[in-house]
Order: structure tokens, then sequence, then C-alpha cells
């Protein structure tokens, strides 16, 4: 009896003639990149080191693009990007050790805000895995537990036959929703070993979709369709699995206002007659939320940021859409429905009755009004000048990345994103030097649009050896720097807490003669003067630095 799969199986007669007579010279690095090619990877990114040569001199035989950055960390942070931009995995060559141990921090980046990216390390040889003693260069105890507790998944690849498998496994991982990092890591023996193994070609690793269970589908749209006051949230989860559109239809088919997380910006059209924005580190917000008698809450995990510091208390039923079954009710008891949040948007189209609501887009408005008074009777008039004139001057389809700075502070709640996945920050994770090598990513993904990343000085240090970067492959990224003379946000928590602040001030480069140095155009703007500079910089092919010399000041808190 012959099954389909018998006749898929087959090789063609190129096929096996192509294995009969493989290239000569290839080795265990080569089993990598071609792995890589055949899941259909176009694009990595990293930086060699000792033990990981064997991968970096296979590439010169591939057809892959390479982006090297200055740090390790840069390089994840570039690749995260590159995976929320394209939805495709990004793979990341990395040496051992210590060059294995700076990217750790970008992979928790990713981890928590879903970026696919296929982190690829080497080892020191096979002889000295396991003790830690024999003196090898880079030698780590167990360097693959450092990772398991941030990636996804990890794999090792001790023989040149396992590289294919243990790849495609990761990419698989990686792919699964939520998206995520994973880890691979092969000895540098097994790497520079000879291989006789035929070239490896088109490979399969497509994860199966995380559906939702039907009975639950049914509850959750009989509650929907029966609320009388039903609001949603929506998180990155929305943006990730590209269900903005879903997601406006099903708001519009309840009449349900919907508030975006600050992983979800862009998610929820801003002016949109049912949109509560992103204010939620706002008191009003929370008490409409916590009004609802149903709430929706798709692609978030409702943590710190998403509850306004966990003083968020619902007392309606929540219904709770995530990919990551960890998440589900982890925070609040409700109807927990593990599923990808495109695809159980799709089922609840196909159940939920219409609701009409007249008065939804009222009720939005006066909260709305509220917010918008709260922030007028404070003093931040110039900090609010800054944010517009950023908004101008970006066009509606620019990717911008933010670090974390008051200025990201102040665009996760107040920052109209105008088209999903275009804006995104290190809110996730929270590390520093996020912005820029995330823009570089971006760019690499899509070189037609200029990007933006936003950093303060603070955190500009971070990466500002990768300006040499950015000239290198003439990325169209313009770099707003906020010159605050420290760590600003920090300045602001510590005066706040203790009455004066410890270990804030720093000294910093004059950053437009430095970037000067690099090749790199810059100017030094100022408030009146900044949509006008932003947008010229935006509008020059190549990469630029705009510093904003400013103090800028955060908006009262509402969570206490």
């Amino acid at each position: 009896m012959t099954h389909d799969h018998d006749v898929v199986l087959r090789p063609t007669a190129a096929q096996t003639e192509a294995a009969l007579n493989p290239p000569p010279g290839r080795t265990g690095g080569d089993l990598v990149i071609e792995t890589l090619q055949g899941l259909g990877a176009t694009t990595v990114f990293g930086l060699p080191g000792q033990h990981a040569l064997g991968m970096f001199d296979a590439l010169r035989r591939s057809s892959l693009s390479y982006v090297g950055l200055r740090t390790e960390n840069s390089a994840g942070f570039a690749a995260d990007a590159y995976g929320r931009i394209t939805g495709e995995v990004a793979p990341l060559l990395l040496s051992t050790g210590p060059g294995a141990l700076m990217s750790l921090a970008a992979l928790q980046e990713a981890a928590a805000g879903s970026a696919p990216v296929l982190a690829i390390g080497s080892q020191v040889p096979t002889a000295g895995l396991g003790g830690g003693r024999h003196g090898y260069l880079h030698e780590l105890r167990d360097q693959r537990a450092s990772f398991r507790d941030i990636v996804k998944s990890t794999h090792t690849a001790r023989t040149p036959s396992q590289i294919p498998s243990a790849t495609a496994a990761a990419w698989e991982s990686a792919l699964t929703a939520p998206h995520g990092p994973v880890w691979v890591e092969i000895p540098q023996d097994v790497l520079l070993a000879p291989t006789v193994l035929p070239v490896v070609t088109a490979m399969d690793a497509t994860p199966d979709d995380v559906l939702p269970r039907p009975e639950l589908t049914a509850l959750a749209a009989h509650l929907l369709a029966g609320a009388e006051r039903p609001a949603i949230v929506a998180g990155g989860g929305v943006v990730r699995s590209d269900a903005s559109g879903k997601l406006r239809a099903l708001a519009e088919r309840i009449n349900a206002p919907v508030v975006t997380t600050f992983g979800g910006k862009g998610a929820f059209p801003w002016t949109h007659p049912l949109s509560l924005q992103s204010w939620l580190e706002d008191r009003h917000t929370t008490d409409f939320l916590e009004d609802a008698d149903v709430l929706l809450v798709i692609g978030s995990g409702l943590g710190e940021l998403s509850s306004n510091y966990h003083t968020f208390a619902p007392r309606g039923r929540v219904i709770q859409i995530e990919a990551d079954a960890g998440k589900l009710e982890s925070n609040h008891p409700g109807i927990g429905i593990h599923a990808d949040a495109r695809i159980a948007l799709s089922a609840l189209l196909e159940t939920v009755d219409a609701r009409p609501d007249a008065t939804a887009p009222e009720r939005v408005r006066t909260l709305l009004a509220q917010v918008r008074t709260r922030i007028e009777a404070q003093d931040l008039t110039l900090e609010r000048q800054v944010l517009d004139s950023v908004r101008m001057a970006l066009p509606d389809d620019a990717p911008s990345f933010w670090d974390m700075t008051i200025l990201a502070y102040w665009a996760w709640s107040a920052f109209d994103a105008r088209r999903p996945n275009t804006m995104h920050s290190a809110q996730g994770a929270g590390g520093l030097g996020y912005a820029f090598p995330a823009a570089l990513g971006a760019a690499e993904a899509d070189p037609t649009r200029p990007v933006l990343a936003v950093s303060g000085d603070g955190g500009a240090m971070y990466s500002i050896a990768e300006l040499a970067t950015a000239k290198q492959y003439g990325y169209p990224v313009t770099w707003l720097i906020v010159d605050d003379g420290g760590y600003g946000i920090l300045r602001e928590y510590m005066t706040d807490s203790f009455g004066e602040a410890t270990a804030t001030e720093l000294t910093r480069p004059d950053f437009t003669a430095l970037a000067h140095s690099f090749g790199v155009d810059a100017v030094r703007t100022d408030p009146d003067r900044l949509t006008e500079d932003l947008a010229k910089a935006l509008a020059t092919p190549g990469p630029s630095v705009v510093v904003l010399p400013a103090l800028l000041k955060m908006f009262a808190p509402t969570h206490l």
C-alpha cells in the first residue's frame, strides 16, 4: 500500500545526484548555514569569535546577507527588531562564553516582546563539555544553563549529523505562538569538522497553529453579546499575530471600547470612536476597565504596566485570549482561552452576535476628556510639545524604536502609533540600549522606509558604537537623543522617593561631534525646531543623529 507521504519523501533524480556528489571542503559550519537557508532565512545577525569561525567562514559560501554589529547585545536587539518587523525568524550567530553571555539582555527583551530570534552559539570543543575544568578559552561550566531561564527552548548539536535537526527544532520553537527566542549551541570542533553529508535542502519547520477550544469560543461569544458594558484590552499579541483588522471588526460588532497596552500600540486606531487609546497609567482608565461587566483581554498577561502597577481589580467577568499558556489567569481569574490572537478573533467573529450600543462612544469621549483635563492641569507643556513634534515629523508608516527614557514613557501613553507594528520599545524587559540597534535591524528588514530611534543620553551610551554599523551599511535610521545630563527617569524616581538622587548624573560626549567622527550627519536642535530638524533627517538617505538638550518631566502617577 502506497501513502502520499511515501511519494513526498522519495528524492528526485536531481536530488539523488546532488546528494551523491556534495561539493568538497564543507564543514559543520556549512551545515548550519545550509540549514538556515533551507528553512527560509535570508539574513543573519551576529559577531564572530574564535570558536564560531566555522560558521562565519561558511557564510561566504552562501547567499545569506550578514549584518555585523559591534556588540553581541546590540546584535541581539537588531535581530529582535528584524523578527518583529518581518514576523520571520532572525538568526543570531554568537561565539562562546563572553560573546554568548553578552546577548542575554537582548534575548530577555526578545522573550518579553515575543520576537522570534534563533541564537546559534559555539561551544568549547566536545572534549571540554560538562566540566568547566579544562582551561579552554571562554569555557563555562554549563553555558546552556545560562540561557535556559530566558529562551523558549535550548538545543545542542554534538555531531555534524545533529546540526540540521537541532536547528530546525529550534526554528519551529521560535515560530510557535507565542513567538520567542531560542538557543542552539555547537562545539567548535563540530563546526570545523569536515563533512561528507549532502548539502541540506529545503526543510519544513512550520509550527502547528494554537487553536481555541470551541466550547470556550461559544461561552466568550455569549458573554460578550449579552454584556451591558463590555471593554477590550488589546496587547502585543494582537500586533504579533497581525490581528488588528479582526480586533476592529469585533469591537465594532459588539460596540466595545478598546484600550491598547504599551506593547500593543497601533493595534487599534487611535482616533476611532471606540478607542480608549493607551492611558493605562491613569486612574480614570483603570476605573473604566474595572467597571466593565465583561472584559476581553487579547494578547496580554495584564502584567505590571498593563494593570496600572497591579492596582487594577476587575469586578466583572474576564475573558483572556493568550498564546502563552503560562500567562492564562496568571494575574486575574477568568475564562482563559489558549490560542493565537488572530485565530481566536476569527472564531469569535464567526460566532458572536451583534450588540447595539449607542452609548459606548460617549462613554469613551467622557473618559478621554477626563484624562486630558488631568494632564492639562500639570505643567507639562514642553513634554507635550516634544512628543507632538516627533509625531508630526515621523511618516505614518515609519517604524520607531524607543529606549527606556522619559520621552518613551510619555509615548507609551500619549503617542499615536497610527499603524500596527510600527512602535516598539524595551518595556518588556526594560533594558537600556535597545532603541538604536533595534532600529538598525528594522532598517535591514525594510530599507525603503526611514526608521526612528529615540534614546536618552544615558541609554545612548550603551549603543554608541553602533553608529559605525549604521554608517557601514548606510541604514536610513535617524537617532533622536534627548540629552538631560543623566538617567532622567531614575533621577525622578529617586528624588520622589528619597528627596535627592544618587548615581544618576553623567558626563557625556558632544553627541553631534561624536556622530560626525563616524561620518554620520548630526544636528543639535531645540523644541521649537525639532519637527523641522527631525523631518529633514528622516527624509535624508543614510543615518543621522538629532540631539535635543531638554529636561523632561513625567506626568503625575495616578495608580496610588
